[in-house]
């Protein structure tokens, strides 16, 4: 019987062929006596700037803006000026360059963890630094990618952003690491080239080269042991040229992308935008960015979607995505605390600079702008949002559905709002009591959950009720199998990477409105997740 391994999945997709390890970096030597301080700081420096500059260089051949602008941050990290003031103290306090550049980096990567969340996350950057540095005070080359001569699944113990950013899709069939989480740099690359993934793998590492693995990066499983050799990922169909989700029999369902910028747009064929997440504007500010600043970039996106819809997520911050100018209070659980909308409980202009830059964008454009807010948990929180808004000028208004209060008052949610946007991530979540960043709890997230199934066809139930618009925006809309039960629970759009749409787009068109319906009612009664995927695969 072939063997299973769980993780979380990062990436959606399947994809099978034979796995090979990324090496582990140079180690550091023993340490020695430092007879010439000047020299090892000299020696530290040159490592420093040559990691610099060889990041610089990735980040400016980057294929996509998400890897530039991720490499462009890491080169700023390398070049930070406490940075190499450390290394110095370190070196005239007795070590060695290479010793002295991994103390601390040590020290920074210590404080990202403190900060936790998306700073925890920036560790790995760190301790890639390290490895590069390392590497160039010994004189020794880093690690490359493996060269099997074949497409081939990489197994890793985490991706750092120069090693992401080089993932080739024709090289690479899938990814899979031993740790990361769902916000790691390697997922956010992996989904950005449509790489199924799977991150927080135990026993990934002692997979052997040359293992024939299928991974499921929407599950989060990774199989090996086969009897027969499996075949090779098969490429997404090409785009059609009508860009409109449908079942076979013409009922329509709205193929959307998620986004982060302008830039994930290039070169993709979608009906419209069905997330665009705001927070990755803000990331780097050390101040919130001015209301110019922001019209800039929405104007931007919505310039991109003419005459089509663009649904803007206000900022989702807090928990595992802190910021710098909020981080006001230590609170002893972050992912039930100060986050999403919440945010304007304590920052109430902030809401209200990004609310008023998103109108003046949308008046100048063309686009079918619509905002959401995240973490709604009440009809009177999703009341005064909607009252923000279209008094700005905002006349469609949404709200996410990521918490259980909200799925149960769905209906009475839908009196004051336009339309529902299911966010499938936190909604398991915070169902399941379940840290999404857990590769343990990967079981209680999958998105083939009855009980979460449930929740979804509840908030649809309700949208059909009054003909308001119900959709999907989580990664598991990117799961074709899972879309045509979408579909038959009544949701009436799905928004994912750009990558996904084709397989879901083809998967839709292959059954007619009933038959997705009877999928999606064999998937609610199922007892659990393999039940409900094995009986919706037998329609």
């Amino acid at each position: 019987m072939p063997e299973l391994l769980r993780g979380l999945g990062a990436s959606a997709g399947t994809a099978t062929g034979p796995a090979y390890r990324l090496a582990d970096p140079p180690r550091l030597p023993a340490p020695r006596p430092v007879t010439d301080p000047d020299a090892e700081v000299d020696r530290a420096y040159a490592a420093i700037d040559a990691v610099c500059r060889d990041i610089g260089l990735r980040a400016a051949a980057a294929g996509d803006a998400t890897a530039a602008e991720i490499l462009r941050v890491q080169a700023t990290l390398a070049g930070d000026r406490t940075l190499r003031d450390g290394v110095a103290m370190a070196v005239r306090a007795g070590h060695e360059a290479p010793h002295a550049v991994a103390a601390v980096l040590a020290e920074h990567r210590s404080a990202l963890l403190a900060a936790g969340g998306l700073l925890a996350a920036r560790a790995a950057d760190l301790d890639d630094l390290r490895d590069r540095m390392v590497a160039h005070c010994l004189g020794l080359p880093m690690p490359a990618l493996p060269e099997p001569g074949c497409p081939f699944v990489l197994i890793a113990v985490d991706l750092a952003p120069a090693d992401a950013a080089l993932l080739d899709p024709a090289r690479v069939l899938a990814v899979v690491t031993s740790a990361g989480s769902f916000v790691s740099h390697t997922a956010i690359l992996a989904r950005t080239r449509g790489l199924p993934t799977v991150v927080a793998c135990g026993g990934a590492l002692d997979i052997a080269d040359g293992t024939v693995v299928t991974v499921d990066g929407t599950a989060g499983r990774v199989t090996f042991g086969f009897t027969a050799a499996a075949p090779v990922a098969v490429p997404a169909p090409d785009e059609p040229a009508d860009l409109r989700g449908r079942t076979a029999d013409g009922h329509p369902v709205a193929l959307l992308a998620n986004i982060g910028r302008a830039a994930e747009l290039s070169g993709v064929a979608v009906e419209g935008v069905g997330l665009f997440r705001t927070e990755l504007l803000f990331q780097h500010h050390i101040d919130p960015p001015t209301d110019a600043e922001q019209a800039a970039a929405y104007a931007e996106v919505f310039a991109a979607m003419p005459d089509r819809q663009v649904v803007v997520r206000t900022l989702d911050a807090g928990s595992d995505k802190p910021l710098p100018f909020l981080r006001e209070h230590d609170e002893p659980n972050p992912a039930l605390g100060i986050r999403g909308l919440r945010m304007a409980r304590r920052r109430a202009d902030i809401l209200r600079t990004q609310i008023a830059a998103i109108a003046a964008a949308a008046r100048e454009s063309t686009a079918r702008v619509c905002v959401m807010a995240p973490m709604v948990t009440t009809v009177s929180e999703a009341a005064q949002f909607a009252a923000l808004c279209r008094d700005a000028g905002l006349p469609t208004v949404g709200v996410m559905i990521e918490v259980p209060a909200a799925a149960v008052r769905s209906a009475e949610i839908l009196q004051v709002v336009d339309f529902l946007s299911v966010g499938t991530n936190d909604l398991s979540q915070y169902t399941f009591a379940a840290d999404r960043r857990s590769g343990e709890l990967a079981d209680l997230l999958d998105p083939w959950q009855p009980a979460l199934l449930s929740l979804i066809a509840l908030c649809a139930a309700a949208g059909v009720a009054v003909g308001r618009p119900v959709g999907v925006c989580g990664e598991a809309a990117a799961d074709p199998a899972f879309a045509v039960v979408l579909a038959g629970l009544g949701v009436t759009s799905l928004s994912m990477s750009p990558p996904a749409v084709g397989a879901v787009r083809a998967a839709l068109a292959a059954y007619t409105l009933d038959e997705c319906r009877a999928a999606a009612q064999k998937a609610l009664a199922a007892s659990d997740p393999a039940a409900a995927r094995a009986a919706v695969t037998r329609c």
